[in-house]
Parts: structure tokens; sequence; C-alpha cells
């Protein structure tokens, strides 16, 4: 990663084991080393996706930089701030954000003063908020009457049999793409009630690696055990490339799975705009959203089922189903104005 060398060079001591002390005359050395000893010290301690984020952000902010001569590490308050300015005009808030944070992260590795921790990135955020907002375009849900539609429409050929596991197991387990593309055959678990459970290992917020166990109706069940039959797997992944001439390849890749529901909604005959607005996020929207809409599934347990820490996403993916159950549903259906 090319950090951009300071223009300068400065004298610093640092201790080091044993009470010695060695003295660096160059900023970008003594940030490199630092930068190697915390990449000891955090190795496994980030789930994948978060190290595969945070690497990218790296490279969004420095290449930025790079094309601007401005020093990356340690960076200048007033050079996040432009760069805070300067994407949003493309991107969404949250990606901002999200990149804020990993420049922060950046930082404390290299223990180098942070500039996101000063005001004038903080104020800048605070704008971009209110100019912006904090909305951002919603996968669209893949409710269960959707997902019936596209089980109905689905064909005959490996293939399609392997698409209906993605998309039942998928909206199941409520995983994300790259939990779901990990799920092996050696963690799923039969029930006495024709069920199952699978548990996902390293998933985004599982920086423990304790793993998450989650709930496979007996009609995804079924769909499972005669995908394995019938794709010829008895170990590792579960949810495999099928190649032409119906072999099956190797694990599927994370980027497919939108592919698949894509390829799903447009034989069942959904609006384009809908096909359009679908995502590997969207089984993770609309069971969600089933489980909000049915008045008996409580907040704990819609969190527990996808595997959320806190309630903010959960309350951004069915805010329409509790607005119909909102004051203002009750005093139209008190003035009788629902029909």
């Amino acid at each position: 990663m090319d950090l951009s060398r300071p223009n300068r060079a400065v004298t610093v001591r640092q201790t080091v084991s044993g009470g010695g002390e060695v003295v660096i005359t160059d900023m970008a050395a003594l940030i490199e080393r630092n930068l190697e000893a915390y990449r000891q010290a955090a190795h496994g301690a980030f789930s994948v996706t978060t190290e595969r984020a945070l690497r990218s952000d790296s490279a969004v902010f420095t290449e930025w930089c790079s094309s601007r001569a401005l020093l990356a590490l340690p960076a200048e308050p007033s050079t996040v701030a432009t760069f805070i300015d300067d994407q949003a005009l493309t991107k969404k808030p949250a990606t901002i954000r999200r990149y804020v944070s990993s420049i922060s992260h950046l930082h404390r590795a290299a223990d180098v003063p942070n500039p996101c921790e000063r005001s004038e990135v903080k104020l800048v955020l605070k704008r971009m908020g209110k100019t912006l907002g904090s909305a951002q375009r919603q996968a669209e849900g893949l409710t269960r009457r959707l997902v019936d539609k596209m089980m109905h429409s689905s064909g005959d050929t490996l293939r399609d049999l392997r698409n209906r596991v993605v998309l039942a197991v998928g909206y199941d387990t409520l995983a994300r793409r790259s939990e779901l593309v990990a799920l092996r055959v050696e963690d799923l678990r039969h029930g006495t009630a024709r069920d199952g459970t699978i548990n996902i290992c390293g998933s985004k917020t599982d920086q423990m690696s304790a793993g998450s166990i989650r709930y496979l109706a007996p009609d995804t069940m079924r769909l499972v055990t005669e995908w394995i039959g019938k794709a010829g797997i008895e170990d590792g992944f579960l949810l495999r490339a099928v190649l032409k001439g119906g072999r099956v390849g190797g694990a599927l890749v994370p980027m497919e799975v939108t592919r698949v529901y894509k390829e799903m909604a447009t034989a069942a005959g959904l609006p384009i705009e809908t096909v359009a607005a679908i995502s590997a996020h969207s089984t993770r929207v609309g069971a969600s959203q089933d489980m909000a809409a049915s008045d008996r599934i409580e907040l704990p347990a819609i969190m527990q089922a996808g595997g959320w820490k806190s309630p903010e996403m959960v309350a951004r993916y069915t805010a329409r189903q509790h607005a119909r159950r909102s004051g203002s549903a009750k005093l139209a259906e008190l003035q009788n104005r629902t029909s």
C-alpha cells in the first residue's frame, strides 16, 4: 500500500523491549514499523469481511491522496475533510462514514495523530449528514410471497435446484452473501421435526468466531437434502457452482448470489423495477419484513434470526411494516378509514 512518504525527515526516539532505544529519522519507516507490529498483533482479531473493507477503504483514500499529491498517512484534517466533500458528490453517506472509520482505524494502527478526531472532520461529516441525509436506497425485500413465486417458476435442472437452495437458505438464515457462500455441509444438523439448523462461522459481527446457529424450515431442509444428494457433495462448501453439462464446481462466489436472485425474479415475471432493486441482501430484508408484519415475532427474536447486535438495521428494514401498526394506522382504523 503506497501511503506517500513524508517530504521531510524527523527524528523519533522509540523505546524497544529490554529498555533500549532506537532512533528513527524517517517518519515513513516508523509508520511501517508500527503498521507491521499492528498487523501481527491484530492477526485473526477481525472477520474476513471487516479486513476486506479496511483494505478496500484505505486503498480508496490513499489513491485519492496520491492523485492530488497529498499525504495519506499521517493525513491532515483538511485532507480528510476535502476527501469527504469530494466523495459526497457521488457516494452514499453510509459509505463515506465507513471510509472515515477506516481512515481512523489506519491512523490508530500506525500510532500517529488521528485527523478523524479533529473538529474539522467531525463538522464536515455533520454537514454532509444534513445535506445528504442518512437514508440510502434499500434492497428490495424478497418477502415470502415473492420467494414462493420465484420458487414455483424455477426449472428442473441441477442448476435450478441449486438456485432454489440459495434462495431458501438465504431467506431462512437471513445470511449475508459472504456468510451464505461460506456455509459448509459439516455445519448442517437435522432436527427431529424434519427441520434443521446450520452454523454460520466468521460472520461480519462474529469477531470471536463463536458462530451463529440459524434455523432451516422443513421445506428448506428437503431442498438442501435433495441438492446434496444430486450434486454428490459429501463435505465442504454447501453451495457450489454448476458448470456446463451439469458438472458441480467449487464454492459459489459472493457476487453470484445477487445474479441468482435476479435470474429467478426475472423468470418469475417480477416487474423490471423490482428486479433492478434486488440484491444479495434482499432475502435478509424480506425475511425481517415478514417477521415484523406478523405481529407475533418480537424485536429480540428478529435480531437473533439475523445476527444483529443492535436494533438500528432491523428498524430500517422494517420501517414500512411498523408504520402500518403506528398510531396513525390505529387512528385510521378507529375512524373507519381503512377501506
